[in-house]
């Protein structure tokens, strides 16, 4: 059969047609392939699974800790001072270098190793035991003079403090009593620095008390609540947390944007983040992230949420070398 010169331009119009539409479904295809192939990988910016840190939360990937960029300045000339905290479990002794203008650095810190009271069973053991103590602080250049002692308000309430401070006051020593405002005052001035006093405040939870505190109207203002032992009293987490709240809730608004937190508990749960032994300043995670090792620790956990539930604030920043006994030296020419 001879193909006529048009049915040749018919066969080749349909070949042309069926090549375009072959053409045109295989490219069709292959866009589908790459977007889906884009789809899969998320902007990790974008991910709502993200955190701050850029580290995925969920699972078992640990959130990466945050870091607080603050450098305090250093004492020039300054004097070494020791300072001796009889607490409500034992005893802490810190030394520091102190300057005219207050600025201050550690030396050196002991939280209750030195001396437990389980030792101290007559007045001869206590003479002995103070006056080992007090050989350490001498060596590293704290001279007499120099040394203080407190009794914090949860030590108050113990009877063998009482036997504690007569034996100080014999070997000549003044011993300061000091009441759970105070001791919150003169927490805030150690811990809060300057640059962050206007819109921060500070949380001391210690084991007899916890101390709320920050700066309004040119005063320290200070409240108290139960400490992270409250449980040796009988008290409930419910009353307790009711208690904290309460008391938190005072703190005006435009002071929560940062909260310092020290005591016990805090250095137990900054122990599980912190970058690094000499690290001085840690920013906690939410009370809800940490598990309690301990009674102690569940029910400072609990004043911790009831602390950040009352404030919003969610950023607690913990200060490994401030306390209130550096407060006390700060204030002692200020009070003479």
């Amino acid at each position: 059969m001879r193909i006529t010169p048009i049915g040749r331009i018919t066969i080749f119009l349909i070949l042309g047609l069926a090549t375009f539409f072959l053409l045109k479904r295989f490219s069709e295809k292959n866009i589908e392939k790459s977007t889906d192939k884009h789809d899969s990988t998320v902007n990790p910016i974008d991910s709502p699974r993200q955190g701050k840190t850029g580290q995925k939360v969920d699972g078992n990937v640990k959130e990466k800790s945050r870091s607080f960029d603050y450098t305090p300045e250093m004492p020039v000339n300054g004097t070494l001072r020791g300072v001796v905290e009889v607490g409500a479990t034992g005893f802490n002794a810190f030394v520091i270098e102190m300057d005219k203008q207050k600025r201050w650095k550690m030396i050196s810190k002991d939280f209750g190793r030195s001396l437990a009271y389980e030792n101290l069973a007559t007045t001869d053991d206590i003479r002995i035991g103070l006056k080992k103590f007090f050989s350490t602080m001498f060596d590293q250049g704290v001279l007499s003079r120099n040394m203080h002692f407190v009794i914090s308000s949860g030590a108050q309430r113990e009877p063998k403090t009482l036997v504690i401070s007569n034996e100080l006051k014999k070997m000549g020593y003044i011993v300061n009593l000091v009441t759970a405002e105070q001791e919150g005052k003169f927490a805030l001035r150690a811990t809060v620095p300057l640059p962050y006093q206007q819109n921060s405040f500070l949380v001391d939870i210690g084991s007899g008390t916890t101390k709320i505190s920050w700066e309004e109207d040119d005063r320290l203002r200070a409240l108290g609540a139960d400490g992270s032992k409250y449980y040796e009293h009988g008290r409930s987490d419910a009353d307790v947390y009711d208690e904290v709240k309460g008391q938190a809730a005072h703190v005006p608004g435009k002071k929560t944007n940062t909260c310092f937190i020290i005591g016990g508990v805090p250095y137990s749960l900054s122990l599980q983040s912190r970058a690094s032994p000499e690290e001085r300043y840690t920013i906690l995670d939410n009370p809800g992230r940490y598990k309690a090792a301990d009674k102690k620790m569940a029910c400072g956990l609990n004043i911790y949420k009831a602390v950040a539930d009352a404030t919003g604030c969610n950023n607690f920043v913990f200060d490994a070398d401030a306390n209130f006994t550096i407060g006390f030296l700060l204030s002692l020419r200020e009070r003479e």
